[in-house]
């Protein structure tokens, strides 16, 4: 008889990260076309500590069980699925729910690691990698030899962006707080201090006619700045709205300020464009060519990492039981790389 059980992190309301609360229950059984995953490795990223706020824009109803991605093995297969995947190590985006030791999704939302990488190396890069990558080569399509800004270059996604930009041979301008600025240089970054004066004005000196794309998760007076910067055909790609998660109010209105922002932008005849990245964007008009785009994209971003291209930086590995130190952590601003729970 199999004792296994599940074990589920749940957030309960809009509470401090030590009201977080375990949940245990039966392993649920594969249906078909889905698999169960036995959780190696999830992630805290910005998207949970907005949850917990209740800030993040489109979050299911409290109670509910975050976790953003995980990375794990296949337990067991329902009808329609291939047994042989069982045992095997996968990938997979789902927005809540991996906060768990155990996740049941559908099979063709799962996607294989390839040998070489940890469970804890390929979580640091599953939401963060997508998001780097799909921003860079598909929506801002960035090219060798031009100049991009990367605002919180020290984060989760700007530190897998920067790094995927250099590979692409793109001149990186990276702001970070300083601690961040030893490591910047040695990934050949220009760091630039957001805490101290004009940054604007210093991204200026740094590249005088403009540079070619910045990517801001920001938001706020940040975005209108960050357009400002763009040179001629420049794209400006908005992917967050850090500066307002501690707000309160409706948290759709930052985004659709965002978005009003950037529609406005492209309709002016400068040759510059203003996007607002989601990464779940397309998913509801065509789920098969949504899961295509994920798959090859984040196949590429493991491949950086095997590569040496992409580091993946973990801070700090903590069991599923301490989520809320783990959620502290990466609260905090005084880490750098992902922070990562394990059964």
């Amino acid at each position: 008889m199999n004792s296994e059980r599940l074990v589920q992190v749940v957030l309960p309301g809009i509470v401090a990260p030590e009201d977080l609360q375990i949940r245990h229950a039966a392993v649920p059984e594969a249906g078909p076309g889905q698999m169960v995953i036995a959780m190696e490795a999830t992630g805290v990223s910005f998207a949970e500590q907005q949850m917990r706020r209740g800030r993040y824009y489109d979050q299911p109803p409290f109670p509910f069980v975050p976790g953003y991605d995980l990375v794990g093995r296949v337990r067991s297969t329902g009808p329609g699925v291939d047994p042989a995947l069982t045992g095997r190590r996968v990938a997979a985006l789902v927005k809540v729910g991996a906060w768990a030791s155990h996740v049941l999704v559908d099979a063709k939302d799962a996607i294989e690691v390839p040998d070489g990488l940890t469970a804890a190396q390929a979580e640091t890069v599953v939401v963060n990698g997508i998001t780097a990558w799909q921003m860079l080569h598909r929506t801002a399509r960035v090219r060798a030899g031009q100049t991009v800004l990367v605002h919180g270059a020290g984060g989760g996604v700007g530190s897998v962006l920067v790094q995927l930009a250099r590979a692409a041979g793109a001149k990186v301008i990276g702001t970070a707080s300083v601690r961040h600025h030893e490591a910047l240089r040695e990934l050949d970054v220009t760091p630039v201090d957001y805490r101290s004066g004009d940054v604007a004005a210093r991204v200026r000196e740094l590249a005088p006619r403009g540079v070619d794309a910045v990517f801001d998760h920001v938001g706020g007076r940040s975005v209108v700045d960050s357009w400002h910067l763009l040179a001629p055909g420049g794209t400006l790609v908005s992917y967050g709205s850090a500066s307002t998660r501690d707000d309160t109010g409706s948290k759709q209105a930052p985004v659709l300020k965002i978005l009003a922002r950037t529609w406005l932008w492209n309709t002016l005849p400068n040759g510059r464009r203003a996007h607002f990245y989601n990464i779940w964007a397309g998913r509801a008009l065509n789920k098969d060519r949504f899961r295509a785009r994920l798959r090859t994209d984040l196949t590429e971003v493991f491949s950086a990492v095997r590569r040496g291209d992409v580091t993946a930086r973990i801070a700090a590995e903590l069991p599923l039981a301490r989520a809320a130190e783990a959620l502290r952590l990466a609260e905090s601003g005084t880490v750098t790389g992902k922070v990562v729970l394990t059964p």
